[in-house]
Formats: C-alpha cells, sequence, structure tokens
C-alpha cells in the first residue's frame, strides 16, 4: 500500500487533528476541481474503480479501514493509470478530521455492514451520528447512494429519511426485481455478486440531507 502514490494512510497521530489534505483533494492531490463522490466501505474498491473509469470528469476516493481490501481495487486502478481516483485508509468516524465544507459531492455507501445488533446502532452508517458528520462536508444539494443486501439497514435507512426529514429521491426493495433504469447501478462489487446468486434481493436508497 505505501508503494502506491494515490492511497492516503494517515496514522493515529495525525487523526488527532485535521489531516493536511482536508480541503486540498482538488488542488493538491488530484489537481483539479471536478467533483469530489466518497465511497464508503469501498472494500476491494470495485465501485470506485469503475466509476473512475466511467466518469474521468469526477475525482473518486474509495474509504475503508481494510487494507488487504482495498490494495485490490488500488493496484487495480493503479494498472490501469488512473489519474481520478484515491484510496483513504480510515475508520469512518474520522472522515471530517479529513474533508471540508462543501468539498465532496456525493456519497455511496456500497453493502456495509448493517450492525443489526443493537449495541451497534450507533454503527450503522446511515444512522443519524453519521449523517451529521456527512454535513460537515458533503454539499447541500449532495446525493447519499445506499447499496446493501439487507432488508433491516434498508427500512432503517428509510425510517431514518422520514424521521428526521430528509429529501428521499429513489428507493426500491428489489433493485433487479423491477424494470426501471437507474444511473450506475449496473456495477456489481464482488459481495452483491455472492448475494445474487443466492438470491437475495438487493435494495437501493437515494436521498438529499435536510441541512
Amino acid at each position: 500500500m505505501e508503494q502506491l502514490p494515490h492511497v492516503v494512510q494517515p496514522d493515529t497521530y495525525e487523526l488527532k487533528k485535521d489531516i493536511e489534505l482536508k480541503g486540498k483533494w482538488n488542488s493538491d492531490f488530484f489537481k483539479n476541481d471536478y467533483p469530489i463522490v466518497l465511497e464508503l466501505g469501498c472494500g476491494k474498491g470495485e465501485y470506485s474503480v469503475a466509476l473512475a473509469e466511467r466518469y474521468p470528469e469526477k475525482n473518486f476516493i474509495g474509504i475503508d479501514i481494510k487494507g488487504n481490501r482495498m490494495w485490490v481495487g488500488a493496484s487495480n486502478s493503479h494498472n490501469k493509470e488512473l489519474k481520478n481516483i484515491a484510496f483513504l485508509r480510515i475508520r469512518i468516524e474520522n472522515i471530517i478530521k479529513c474533508f471540508d465544507e462543501n468539498e465532496v459531492s456525493e456519497i455511496w455507501i456500497t453493502f456495509p455492514d448493517p450492525q443489526i445488533k443493537r449495541r451497534r446502532t450507533n454503527k450503522r452508517l446511515t444512522h443519524p451520528e453519521f449523517l451529521k458528520r456527512y454535513t460537515h462536508f458533503l454539499k447541500e444539494d449532495g446525493i447519499i447512494n445506499l447499496k446493501t443486501d439487507s432488508a433491516f439497514l434498508y427500512g432503517f435507512t428509510l425510517g431514518i429519511i422520514e424521521g428526521e426529514g430528509h429529501e428521499l429521491l429513489d428507493c426500491t426493495n428489489d433493485l433487479y426485481g423491477v424494470h426501471q433504469l437507474r444511473e450506475n447501478i449496473d456495477i456489481k462489487t464482488h459481495y452483491e455478486k455472492l448475494f445474487l446468486d443466492k438470491g437475495t434481493p438487493i435494495t437501493y436508497t437515494k436521498f438529499r440531507l435536510k441541512y
């Protein structure tokens, strides 16, 4: 990972304060003014890499804490010589130390751990505490996309959106069971393919945060 120029791995000391790239991803890292899109819990980075190939006019950052998985996407994108992608190895709890106000245009959350146990509620990436973190750097018209095989997390997220007054733009409890064209939904992660092979319905939610 340390050999790859587009992988950023702040250490514990650096994360005690804001990282140097906060507010400077466009100017200092990508060296352009393209919109920035995050993939939270990116795993092997399939979504980030596929989107970076599809949209050269946007910048993509895959975020995860598990380096062995992230290395797959990081090395793949490096071999493809993609210049509009980065990987950030942090716990998502530290995300506001890495991005500044209005720095991000869109978020993808792809097959996160649903954290079903009650004591893990605030670890869900669509929990109000996380949504509040996202408001620190996501533009007011920014979009959040959630793809998950978990009917539980899908229902939980819809409840949060309604309860907190966020703007629901689109949702389905069976993404591939309906004939409706949705942008970028055709990209499938390793885990998504496994779920589909088992016949598990994939859910999708798209929404904007209330500021």
